[in-house]
């Protein structure tokens, strides 16, 4: 029987856990079986682990949005933008910028 591509991730990730980019794919891995709840865990845990990786802010908000909880949603969004400014990455910053208006 093979695996199936998150376990194909988490055991990279247990072989690598400290590569942002594996931390990220098996976040987004539950996000396309739905499984947000476990998708914000594993997003969280990347921004803990790797707080200069962006798009993991930019997919916890998108994921809270989902679960109903915008202002969890505002308050990842608003440390992304500072996360991405601190990076020169204006256009992630704006769209999560946006992304933050667009809750109002």
């Amino acid at each position: 029987m093979s695996q199936t591509r998150r376990q194909q991730l988490e055991q990279l990730l247990a072989d690598m856990p400290d590569d942002p980019f594996l931390r990220y794919g098996l976040a987004m891995e539950y996000v396309s079986e739905g499984q947000d709840e476990t998708a914000v865990l594993k997003l969280r845990e990347l921004i803990q682990a790797s707080p200069e990786y962006v798009p993991g802010y930019m997919q916890a908000g998108q994921a809270l949005v989902r679960l109903n909880r915008p202002a969890e949603a505002r308050e990842i969004w608003a440390r992304g933008v500072a996360a991405a400014r601190g990076q020169g990455d204006q256009h992630a910053a704006e769209e999560m910028q946006g992304f933050i208006e667009g809750l109002d």
